[in-house]
């Protein structure tokens, strides 16, 4: 294999910035005979200390330090903020369908803990399995058409759990270069050779899948919708190749199951390729209710494999109860009627076509994830803090989250969000770019 497919999967910093870190924590001058080391006379504690305030103030010095607002309502497309005064119109919250908040869900959630307790106390294969859980993960399999799921505490965790389960050294896999921190930190787990594609490019991925044909086995893994940039994979064309060279196909689809497609079932739906796609991970807390939880669906020989070696699963304590109610009870109102779903699209345009009128560049494709490009951290956050005095809650990202000069604020479009909020938020983010200089 090239050495260029060998790169290094580092989750959120770059490999330059982390070796400088490690070398600030672990260097040691070498010292004249006789003479005593300054950093004898200094706890390691000390130490530790010293170097972590000087990384956090680098941090602060480089206008990408990530304060934490304080909600104190439900959640929602209006939420109460301390600090803030009034409704605040929430418009970064993965909250996609208004589930979150929806009182039937609500309801099973409080429904499950009064007959099934807080919690387990136990992992799934012990005494942590209940019927709510078989339950729940018939009805996702049912939802994405497989042959059968299984839950983890998060997405992050199935992404953990399932490529050290399934890939050896006589594997490959294949990753977009932009996957999800997750992905990419599940893929460091396993001793599958990988090769790291260029973003969405088909070229690049069918040379490494030219080059990976040596292996026994091939699997080209790709976020279906990418969060920071709000862009979709092409999947028909990843299907293609796939079959051509004869590997199989791993999608996350926490930002797209529950809203994209004609039923919501993600971007396998929405492309047509469902029957083309082996293996799907995804989310519980997003459009799904919001609470957490995530799972694998697939195969039944998979998902039978990952309970048997799927780490985060065998290691972690099983879903709560009020979580699985609240998760299944959403379910049952996208399977019952795509409406909600089926609202998104409009809401999207409205607000990217607005934007775009206006002089702002808006990244992504027709997603509810629509990135404001601003290129500056410091513009960006600042920004943000000005929209909120405004009644709009909105968060600047930038480094590591985001490539360095491709900070921005990301916006993300809510079933439940009103045609007058949206004309709203335009509004407010022409006032403050123009105040900013983001704007002529």
């Amino acid at each position: 294999m090239a050495a260029s497919s060998l790169r290094l999967f580092l989750p959120l910093r770059s490999a330059e910035s982390g070796a400088m870190w490690c070398a600030q924590l672990l260097r040691r001058a070498p010292l004249a005979a006789g003479a005593r080391s300054p950093f004898r006379a200094q706890s390691a504690a000390a130490r530790l200390q010293h170097l972590l305030e000087g990384e956090l103030e680098g941090i602060r010095g480089a206008g990408t330090w990530k304060s934490e607002r304080v909600i104190t309502s439900k959640q929602g497309p209006r939420i109460h903020v301390e600090g803030s005064r009034g409704d605040i119109l929430n418009f970064c919250a993965n909250n996609y369908l208004g589930l979150s908040s929806h009182p039937e869900v609500i309801n099973a959630g409080l429904n499950n803990l009064e007959k099934y307790g807080a919690g387990l106390s136990s992992v799934r294969f012990i005494c942590g399995t209940q019927n709510i859980h078989k339950d729940l993960e018939e009805k996702i399999a049912r939802f994405h058409q497989r042959e059968d799921a299984i839950l983890y505490a998060s997405c992050f965790d199935a992404n953990a759990g399932i490529f050290e389960a399934l890939l050896t050294p006589e594997d490959a896999i294949l990753s977009d270069e932009l996957n999800h921190a997750s992905i990419i930190d599940g893929i460091r787990l396993c001793k599958a050779n990988k090769y790291r594609y260029k973003h969405m490019d088909m070229q690049d991925l069918e040379s490494k899948l030219q080059d990976a044909q040596k292996y026994r086995l091939r699997l080209v893994a790709t976020d279906g919708a990418f969060s920071m940039d709000g862009d979709i994979a092409p999947l028909k064309e990843i299907c293609s190749l796939s079959q051509k060279y004869n590997a199989i196909v791993f999608v996350d689809e926490c930002h797209a199951t529950g809203f994209l497609g004609p039923n919501g079932r993600g971007t396998d739906e929405l492309l047509g390729v469902m029957d083309q796609v082996t293996i799907i991970n995804s989310t519980l807390g997003k459009a799904l209710g919001g609470a957490a939880g995530g799972y694998t669906t697939g195969p039944k020989a998979l998902i039978d494999l990952l309970r048997q070696r799927s780490r985060p699963y065998l290691f972690s304590n099983s879903l709560p109860p009020a979580v699985v109610g609240c998760a299944s009870k959403a379910l049952d109102l996208l399977m019952e009627s795509n409406a909600i779903a089926q609202t998104m699209a409009a809401k999207t345009t409205r607000f990217r076509s607005k934007m775009t009128t206006a002089g702002f560049t808006i990244s992504g494709n027709n997603h509810p994830i629509c990135p404001v490009m601003l290129g500056d951290a410091r513009l960006a956050s600042l920004m943000a803090d000005d929209m909120l005095k405004r009644g709009i809650y909105v968060i600047g990202f930038s480094y590591p989250v985001v490539p360095k000069g491709k900070a921005r604020i990301r916006v993300q479009i809510s079933a439940v969000h009103s045609e007058e909020d949206i004309d709203r938020c335009v509004e407010t983010f022409i006032e403050v770019g123009r105040k900013h200089g983001a704007l002529p």
